[in-house]
Protein backbone atom coordinates (compact mmCIF):
# COMPACT_ATOMS: atom_id res chain seq x y z
CA UNK A 1 0.00 0.00 0.00
CA UNK A 2 1.12 3.60 -0.85
CA UNK A 3 2.65 5.30 2.55
CA UNK A 4 2.10 8.83 3.13
CA UNK A 5 3.03 10.98 6.28
CA UNK A 6 0.73 13.00 7.52
CA UNK A 7 2.35 15.70 10.05
CA UNK A 8 -0.24 17.58 11.55
CA UNK A 9 -0.61 18.95 15.46
CA UNK A 10 -4.57 19.06 15.60
CA UNK A 11 -5.72 15.61 16.37
CA UNK A 12 -9.30 16.24 14.61
CA UNK A 13 -7.91 17.53 11.41
CA UNK A 14 -5.19 14.69 11.24
CA UNK A 15 -7.97 12.27 11.80
CA UNK A 16 -9.97 13.58 9.30
CA UNK A 17 -6.71 13.69 6.51
CA UNK A 18 -6.11 9.70 7.82
CA UNK A 19 -9.73 8.66 7.55
CA UNK A 20 -9.56 10.23 3.87
CA UNK A 21 -6.65 8.90 2.86
CA UNK A 22 -7.33 5.50 4.23
CA UNK A 23 -10.79 5.67 2.07
CA UNK A 24 -8.61 6.47 -1.26
CA UNK A 25 -6.34 3.60 -1.00
CA UNK A 26 -3.42 4.94 1.07
CA UNK A 27 -1.45 3.85 4.01
CA UNK A 28 -1.32 7.03 6.58
CA UNK A 29 1.57 7.88 8.99
CA UNK A 30 0.64 9.86 11.77
CA UNK A 31 2.82 12.48 13.57
CA UNK A 32 2.33 15.22 15.78
CA UNK A 33 5.58 16.96 15.78
CA UNK A 34 8.31 17.60 13.71
CA UNK A 35 10.89 15.59 15.56
CA UNK A 36 7.85 12.36 15.22
CA UNK A 37 7.60 13.05 11.64
CA UNK A 38 11.14 13.06 11.28
CA UNK A 39 11.13 9.95 12.87
CA UNK A 40 8.53 8.35 11.23
CA UNK A 41 10.67 8.81 7.88
CA UNK A 42 13.86 7.13 9.40
CA UNK A 43 11.55 4.31 10.41
CA UNK A 44 9.14 4.07 6.97
CA UNK A 45 12.08 5.21 4.21
CA UNK A 46 9.10 3.82 1.57
CA UNK A 47 6.99 6.70 2.02
CA UNK A 48 6.58 8.79 -0.79
CA UNK A 49 4.46 11.37 0.33
CA UNK A 50 4.60 14.10 2.82
CA UNK A 51 2.03 16.29 4.11
CA UNK A 52 3.26 18.94 6.42
CA UNK A 53 1.37 21.48 8.23
CA UNK A 54 3.21 24.46 8.48
CA UNK A 55 2.16 25.51 12.31
CA UNK A 56 3.54 22.79 14.69
CA UNK A 57 4.61 23.07 18.69
CA UNK A 58 8.51 22.39 18.48
CA UNK A 59 9.89 23.26 14.60
CA UNK A 60 7.67 24.67 11.95
CA UNK A 61 7.14 22.83 9.06
CA UNK A 62 9.43 24.76 7.22
CA UNK A 63 12.30 23.73 8.75
CA UNK A 64 10.61 19.87 8.55
CA UNK A 65 10.58 20.26 5.08
CA UNK A 66 14.33 21.98 4.59
CA UNK A 67 15.71 18.68 6.95
CA UNK A 68 13.64 16.54 4.38
CA UNK A 69 14.79 18.01 1.49
CA UNK A 70 18.52 18.05 2.83
CA UNK A 71 18.53 14.30 2.43
CA UNK A 72 15.81 12.94 0.34
CA UNK A 73 15.14 15.05 -2.88
CA UNK A 74 12.68 12.14 -4.34
CA UNK A 75 10.00 12.43 -1.80
CA UNK A 76 6.77 14.39 -2.63
CA UNK A 77 5.78 17.40 -0.26
CA UNK A 78 2.60 19.40 0.20
CA UNK A 79 2.47 21.91 2.66
CA UNK A 80 -1.02 22.18 4.74
CA UNK A 81 -1.41 25.98 6.03
CA UNK A 82 -4.63 27.53 7.68
CA UNK A 83 -3.20 31.08 6.62
CA UNK A 84 -3.73 32.33 3.39
CA UNK A 85 -0.70 34.96 2.96
CA UNK A 86 1.21 34.83 0.06
CA UNK A 87 4.32 34.81 1.65
CA UNK A 88 3.92 31.14 3.32
CA UNK A 89 2.91 29.77 0.35
CA UNK A 90 6.32 30.95 -1.55
CA UNK A 91 8.51 30.32 2.12
CA UNK A 92 6.80 26.64 1.19
CA UNK A 93 7.84 26.36 -2.04
CA UNK A 94 10.99 27.75 -1.82
CA UNK A 95 12.36 25.51 0.89
CA UNK A 96 11.74 22.40 -1.33
CA UNK A 97 7.62 21.62 -1.27
CA UNK A 98 6.35 20.07 -4.44
CA UNK A 99 2.86 22.04 -3.52
CA UNK A 100 0.20 24.01 -1.12
CA UNK A 101 -2.99 23.22 0.21
CA UNK A 102 -4.72 25.78 2.17
CA UNK A 103 -6.86 25.03 5.03
CA UNK A 104 -9.91 24.07 5.12
CA UNK A 105 -9.43 21.66 1.96
CA UNK A 106 -12.17 19.52 0.66
CA UNK A 107 -11.30 15.68 0.71
CA UNK A 108 -11.30 15.11 -3.14
CA UNK A 109 -8.99 18.35 -3.39
CA UNK A 110 -6.39 16.59 -1.32
CA UNK A 111 -6.53 13.36 -2.87
CA UNK A 112 -5.78 14.59 -6.37
CA UNK A 113 -3.02 16.39 -4.99
CA UNK A 114 -1.68 13.48 -3.37
CA UNK A 115 -2.26 11.15 -6.41
CA UNK A 116 -0.50 14.02 -8.93
CA UNK A 117 2.43 13.80 -6.61
CA UNK A 118 2.05 9.64 -7.18
CA UNK A 119 1.69 10.10 -10.72
CA UNK A 120 5.26 11.84 -11.14
CA UNK A 121 6.96 9.91 -8.57
CA UNK A 122 6.22 6.34 -10.69
CA UNK A 123 7.73 8.14 -13.45
CA UNK A 124 7.30 7.23 -16.98
CA UNK A 125 7.87 3.75 -17.73
CA UNK A 126 8.63 4.48 -21.55
CA UNK A 127 10.54 6.37 -22.59
CA UNK A 128 12.12 7.24 -25.75
CA UNK A 129 15.77 7.92 -25.20
CA UNK A 130 17.95 7.13 -22.03
CA UNK A 131 19.39 10.83 -21.76
CA UNK A 132 18.44 14.26 -23.27
CA UNK A 133 21.51 16.78 -23.13
CA UNK A 134 21.30 20.48 -23.77
CA UNK A 135 24.69 22.64 -23.94
CA UNK A 136 26.51 21.67 -20.61
CA UNK A 137 23.01 19.70 -18.97
CA UNK A 138 22.81 15.84 -19.35
CA UNK A 139 19.29 14.68 -18.33
CA UNK A 140 18.91 10.95 -17.29
CA UNK A 141 15.11 9.71 -17.99
CA UNK A 142 15.83 6.79 -16.55
CA UNK A 143 17.07 7.44 -12.86
CA UNK A 144 15.65 11.16 -13.20
CA UNK A 145 18.97 13.19 -12.67
CA UNK A 146 20.43 16.04 -13.75
CA UNK A 147 24.06 16.96 -14.52
CA UNK A 148 25.29 20.50 -15.11
CA UNK A 149 29.15 20.10 -16.46
CA UNK A 150 29.18 16.78 -14.86
CA UNK A 151 28.12 17.61 -11.67
CA UNK A 152 24.80 16.12 -10.12
CA UNK A 153 22.37 18.57 -9.11
CA UNK A 154 19.62 17.18 -6.30
CA UNK A 155 16.58 18.03 -8.15
CA UNK A 156 12.79 17.37 -6.61
CA UNK A 157 10.25 15.56 -8.54
CA UNK A 158 8.50 18.85 -9.66
CA UNK A 159 11.46 20.25 -10.98
CA UNK A 160 13.05 17.14 -12.54
CA UNK A 161 9.19 17.06 -14.79
CA UNK A 162 10.29 20.66 -15.40
CA UNK A 163 13.53 20.59 -16.66
CA UNK A 164 12.35 17.39 -19.08
CA UNK A 165 9.33 19.42 -20.56
CA UNK A 166 12.01 22.35 -21.28
CA UNK A 167 14.69 20.08 -22.23
CA UNK A 168 12.23 17.60 -24.61
CA UNK A 169 11.46 21.40 -26.16
CA UNK A 170 14.35 23.55 -26.52
CA UNK A 171 13.95 26.79 -27.99
CA UNK A 172 9.65 26.43 -27.55
CA UNK A 173 7.66 29.16 -25.60
CA UNK A 174 6.11 27.31 -22.99
CA UNK A 175 3.35 28.72 -21.40
CA UNK A 176 2.24 29.10 -17.26
CA UNK A 177 -0.72 27.16 -18.15
CA UNK A 178 1.49 24.53 -20.57
CA UNK A 179 3.55 24.00 -17.85
CA UNK A 180 0.95 23.59 -14.69
CA UNK A 181 -1.36 21.13 -17.48
CA UNK A 182 1.80 19.20 -18.06
CA UNK A 183 3.30 18.56 -14.61
CA UNK A 184 0.61 19.56 -11.97
CA UNK A 185 -2.04 17.89 -14.19
CA UNK A 186 -5.10 19.44 -15.71
CA UNK A 187 -7.42 18.92 -12.77
CA UNK A 188 -4.92 20.94 -10.61
CA UNK A 189 -6.97 23.10 -8.13
CA UNK A 190 -3.96 25.50 -7.28
CA UNK A 191 -2.65 28.69 -8.76
CA UNK A 192 -0.58 29.64 -11.78
CA UNK A 193 2.01 31.54 -9.17
CA UNK A 194 3.15 27.77 -8.48
CA UNK A 195 5.18 27.85 -11.78
CA UNK A 196 6.71 31.13 -10.92
CA UNK A 197 7.92 29.96 -7.78
CA UNK A 198 9.12 26.72 -8.96
CA UNK A 199 10.63 28.81 -11.99
CA UNK A 200 12.81 30.45 -9.75
CA UNK A 201 13.65 27.62 -7.55
CA UNK A 202 14.89 25.95 -10.32
CA UNK A 203 16.58 28.98 -11.69
CA UNK A 204 18.79 28.65 -8.33
CA UNK A 205 20.19 25.78 -9.19
CA UNK A 206 20.94 25.56 -12.77
CA UNK A 207 21.41 29.00 -13.48
CA UNK A 208 25.35 30.67 -13.06
CA UNK A 209 23.52 34.16 -11.70
CA UNK A 210 19.78 33.16 -10.97
CA UNK A 211 19.50 36.79 -10.80
CA UNK A 212 19.88 37.07 -15.08
CA UNK A 213 19.05 33.75 -16.04
CA UNK A 214 20.80 32.73 -19.46
CA UNK A 215 19.28 28.95 -19.77
CA UNK A 216 15.60 29.21 -18.55
CA UNK A 217 14.51 32.78 -19.92
CA UNK A 218 10.95 34.54 -19.17
CA UNK A 219 8.80 34.78 -21.72
CA UNK A 220 7.18 38.28 -20.51
CA UNK A 221 3.48 37.72 -20.36
CA UNK A 222 2.96 34.22 -21.46
CA UNK A 223 5.55 31.92 -19.52
CA UNK A 224 9.45 30.49 -20.04
CA UNK A 225 12.04 28.71 -22.69
CA UNK A 226 14.55 26.85 -22.28
CA UNK A 227 17.31 28.03 -24.66
CA UNK A 228 20.62 29.63 -24.78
Amino acid sequence: MKKVLVLEDEASIRSFVVINLKRSGYEPIEAATGAEALEQLRKNPDIRVALLDIMLPDIDGFEVCRQIRATDSKIGIIMLTARTQEMDKVTGLMTGADDYVTKPFSPTELTARIDALYRRLGGDVSEEAAEITSGPFRLNVRNRTLEKDGQRIKLTQVEYSIMKMFMDNPGKALSREDILNAVWGRNYFGELKIVDVNIRRLRIKVEDDPTNPTYITTVWGYGYKWGF
